[in-house]
């Protein structure tokens, strides 16, 4: 059922989500709807910690914090506004337990602090809790087929899907991030080539070097290793869902091709595979009479 709330939601997910608005047209209405909720619930979150200024971190807790008592009161028929409304309809709706919620909110709070990743380690763990979480939400609403120890496995795939998009984010986002006062990029591996945080968030970084390129040619290839464990989580969701998976995977992988045809470089620019080549990647997801068969190839993440 369409809603004025399930509008709103929608709305938010086409101005800030343009590969999933597309990914999300393979899923029947009602799980559309719900990812669409738990989608506008995350924007809500990050949009408060994208703001935040240098004194108004508090502030922004606060707000956090808010949002979480604001989501308790929707489940308990309360709801504060259309996306409380739409979260609390998708969390009864598909039995969606709080944990992951919980983690998400935890992890956007951490880009409140300035944070030195030392390691991959510490960087995956950040990309867990801003990304794993949304993730495993979204595999709540797909479902899962088979015996009940697949959901088990479906999550750990869906977690590591979510890894693999945050490091696309970061490696797509190293300038504008620098602008905004933040490098997402490991300690040691800036290190090893030659580089201190610092630089890359003044932008004195020459990203024609055969270290940086280094650098990055070894985070795309990190990257795709992400992709390629997380696929076989995606034969195990329901039918009608793998097509949206799958979507998601191929869309944010091609991003990675993007990096590369940048050369590396996007300190100066936002790297993207453009509508008219992400269409195409949909469209071809779309002649696919079993997109469960796709899990033993490399779609466009090769």
């Amino acid at each position: 059922m369409v809603t004025f709330e399930s509008l709103v939601c929608g709305n938010i997910v086409r101005r800030h989500a343009r590969t999933f608005a597309l990914a999300s047209a393979f899923l029947p209405l009602t799980k559309r709807r719900a990812t669409y909720a738990l989608y506008a619930f995350c924007r809500l979150a990050d949009d408060a910690v994208d703001r935040a200024g240098p004194d108004g971190r508090e502030a922004v807790r606060e707000t956090l914090t808010r949002l979480r008592t604001q989501l308790d009161a929707a489940l308990q028929g309360q709801p504060s506004g259309p996306v409380m409304h739409e979260t609390a309809w998708a969390i009864r709706r598909f039995g969606i337990p709080l944990a992951p919620i919980d983690e998400l909110v935890d992890g956007v709070a951490r880009d409140l602090d300035p944070t030195d990743y030392i390691d991959w380690p510490s960087l995956k763990a950040y990309c867990e809790g801003v990304a794993s979480s949304v993730g495993e939400l979204c595999t709540h609403v797909f479902g899962v087929t088979g015996p009940e120890s697949n959901r088990a496995r479906a999550i750990v795939c869906a977690r590591t899907l979510g890894v693999a998009m945050q490091v696309t984010n970061i490696l797509r986002d190293v300038g504008e991030d620098a602008a905004n006062g933040r490098c997402y990029l490991p300690d040691d591996a800036l290190r090893r080539a030659g580089l201190t945080r610092e630089q890359v968030v003044a932008r004195e970084v020459d990203v024609r070097s055969p270290a940086w390129r280094a650098m990055m040619r070894e985070f795309v290839a990190l990257a795709r290793d992400l992709y390629r464990d997380s696929l076989p989580g995606i034969g195990m969701l329901s039918p009608d869902a793998q097509r949206c998976a799958q979507a998601c995977a191929v869309g944010y992988a091609a991003i990675l091709e993007a990096i590369e045809e940048a050369n590396y470089d996007t300190m100066s620019v936002r790297a993207h595979i453009g509508f008219r080549r992400k269409t195409k990647l949909m469209l071809s997801l779309y002649m696919v009479s079993d997109p469960a068969a796709l899990v033993a190839g490399q779609p466009a993440v090769a």
